[in-house]
């Protein structure tokens, strides 16, 4: 089975963190973003994957040589963001006539894939929420998705689509969105997936709602430190360490050098990270950085910065040295 995930964006509201990396790489609850999306589907049962790069594309692509060798994958590059149905066009040339996933590169969803793929219908996920205006809405009739609206002024229903795509028919799909291609059709300036699939629900193709309840956005730096809350909270509790409190639920990875600290809740040290003499909590301290003498909240440490001084809330991007006085 193959899964089509799409990862081309520049991350412009996580900066200035994706100034150097691209979003899906950023940490969360000790992997990057991607790497708990192909966690997820390979544990589904998936062995094949293609991966819509643009901005800081080789960067993805050695990430995932590098931690996922035994997995199929084919790199596809979208010079131009036209949207979401264009990323997948792009691709056409990786779908067969066997179902496919399609799962979004920025959101980390917890549900049961095996029993999404069991219908025998194409399948979207979706959530109630209370405000639908910026989101693709589905509007249903006698149990089928009937009507897609992407990002509607006024919307009929609350039912929002939230970026997981399971389709029966997808050689159904390429046609579609050959068809919005070739006729330059676009919703609010960009080539919409959700448009291509009510094409399909106008030509016959029957298709459901999936609820989906665990929908954990990375798109901002709240919503990450959240997600990254939530995940933690589902991982075992790391090896105590002398000279160390720790208060779960933390992530501290086997490389990094924490002393004299009080770690938790909530908090991730990655890879390389050194804490000292610090207090940290709901924080990421990513890859190769450094914190000392510090109290952080509510924080964000960017790959090998370092932060020294006193308790402050900070969003500071890689590479950067920050010190207090």
């Amino acid at each position: 089975m193959r899964a089509i995930i799409p990862v081309a964006g520049i991350g412009s509201r996580l900066r200035p963190h994706t100034y150097t990396i691209p979003k899906v790489l950023i940490n969360v609850a000790g992997k990057p973003i991607i790497g708990h999306i192909l966690d997820k589907i390979l544990e589904s049962g998936f062995t094949e994957a293609t991966i819509v790069i643009g901005y800081l594309g080789d960067k993805i692509q050695d990430y995932v040589h590098e931690h996922y060798p035994s997995m199929r994958v084919d790199f596809v590059e979208q010079e131009e963001r036209l949207g979401l149905g264009h990323a997948i066009y792009l691709s056409r040339h990786t779908i067969s006539r066997s179902p496919i996933l399609i799962i979004l590169g920025d959101t980390i969803f917890d549900v049961d894939l095996k029993a999404m793929m069991q219908n025998s219908h194409s399948v979207l996920g979706v959530k109630h929420v209370d405000d639908p205006r910026r989101f693709g809405v589905a509007e249903l009739t006698d149990g089928f998705i009937s009507q897609l609206i992407e990002k509607p002024e006024q919307p009929q229903s609350h039912l929002a689509v939230v970026g997981l795509y399971y389709i029966q028919q997808p050689q159904l799909m390429v046609d579609c969105l050959k068809e919005l291609v070739k006729s330059n059709a676009r919703t609010k300036g960009e080539f919409q997936l959700t448009d291509a699939l009510q094409l399909m629900i106008d030509r016959g193709e029957k298709i459901k709602p999936f609820p989906v309840e665990g929908w954990y956005d990375c798109g901002k730096p709240e919503t990450l430190l959240s997600t990254n809350q939530h995940l933690l909270s589902r991982l075992a509790q790391p090896a105590p360490v002398d000279g160390v409190v720790i208060v779960p639920p933390v992530f501290v990875s086997s490389t990094a050098l924490v002393k004299n600290a009080v770690i938790g809740p909530y908090a991730t040290i990655a890879d390389g990270a050194t804490v000292e003499n610090s207090v940290i909590q709901n924080t990421i301290i990513s890859e190769g950085a450094s914190v000392k003498d510090a109290m952080l909240k509510d924080s964000i440490v960017g790959s090998n910065a370092s932060v020294r001084g006193t308790y402050k809330r900070i969003n500071i991007g890689d590479s950067s040295d920050l010190e207090f006085n």
